[in-house]
């Protein structure tokens, strides 16, 4: 498997963030490689589940029913089957990126997978009940559905730019 150079670029940025800050503050600069260990621990169980999530479904997701259902040649059908399939997700927004990128792979189109990113960021199914009650049913259904609307809108112009 071929190295990011992305991810190579961002280390050697964060390293050398890490000895400037060492330079000026070396007690600040154990601070912030700690609140760094917590962090990257705390969130290690999540990734790994998305990763394998991600190796499961290139594996068993035949690409044809991801074309089928994802494809440009669905049409605009397949733009509502991403926005749903987002809406309904649950997990840290940036689980989405590795999952949309499988579906990318397998043939999906661009448009359907931004409606995917952007209603799995922006619209809660799954904590729906919860924001109702905080905020009132109306609230909660009227941002919730007007999110939705937008990611596909969205999707729609990210699949006219790309």
């Amino acid at each position: 498997m071929p190295i990011d150079p992305t991810g190579v670029v961002l280390i050697t940025l964060v390293g050398a963030g890490y000895a400037a800050t060492r330079y000026r503050s070396a007690a600040k600069a154990r601070q912030a490689a700690r609140i760094a260990r917590k962090s990257l621990l705390g969130m290690l169980p999540t990734f790994a589940a998305v990763f394998g999530l991600v190796g499961l479904f290139q594996v068993f997701v035949p690409a044809s029913l991801v074309e089928r259902w994802l494809g440009a040649a669905a049409g605009p059908s397949s733009l509502l089957v991403g926005a749903v399939l987002g809406s309904v997700a649950a997990g840290p927004p940036a689980a989405a990126f590795p999952i949309a990128g499988s579906l990318l792979g397998a043939g999906a189109w661009m448009a359907a997978v931004a409606a995917f990113i952007v209603s799995w960021v922006l619209v809660g199914v799954v904590s729906l009940p919860f924001e109702g009650r905080v905020f009132g049913w109306r609230y909660a259904l009227m941002r919730n559905g007007t999110c939705f609307l937008f990611a596909m809108v969205i999707g729609l112009g990210m699949g006219w730019l790309l």
